[in-house]
């Protein structure tokens, strides 16, 4: 990623779009928001798709739906204990998409909101200062490595 024609800025926004997204609860979609945000913010789309793919995986993602189930509960002042459970299979089956808004969506969304803010903000300063350092010491290796070459040359033609 550090190697990515872009400026830090854009491979920082980049990468912060999609670890922001990933805490959505829309999968399946994740990308293709990521690179929407990207465009607009001025960030780098495959930055963007890389964050999506780091942060939102079958490895993290019961822990993202497990914190936003429970933040969104908090924030809503609803009891995250569902009395009677849900009937995910049910629900889905019927392809009413206003049936899991408020039981499931809802929650994880808002849910999703603080945690996503924190993230974004740290990942994207993270990443914009390791992509400036990388850029910073590969621009002064290749420097180095430009002098080294003209000083064998002009050595070369003075013999």
């Amino acid at each position: 990623m550090v190697r990515l024609a872009a400026s830090p800025h854009s491979v920082a926004a980049g990468f912060a779009a999609g670890i922001v997204v990933s805490w959505t609860p829309f999968i399946g979609v994740h990308v293709i928001m990521a690179i929407i945000i990207a465009y607009v913010i001025g960030g780098n789309v495959i930055a963007a798709a890389l964050g999506c793919l780091a942060a939102g995986n079958p490895i993290t993602y019961p822990f993202i739906w497990g914190l936003t189930w429970e933040i969104g509960h908090l924030i809503l002042a609803r009891d995250s204990g569902q009395s009677g459970g849900i009937d995910l299979p049910a629900l889905w089956h019927k392809g009413d998409l206003l049936q899991l808004w408020d039981p499931i969506l809802k929650p994880m969304l808002i849910g999703g909101i603080p945690p996503a803010i924190v993230s974004g903000v740290v990942v994207y300063a993270l990443t914009y200062y390791g992509v400036k350092s990388f850029k910073t010491r590969r621009k002064a290796r290749l420097m180095e490595r430009a002098r080294e070459r003209l000083a064998l040359a002009e050595n070369a033609s003075s013999v």
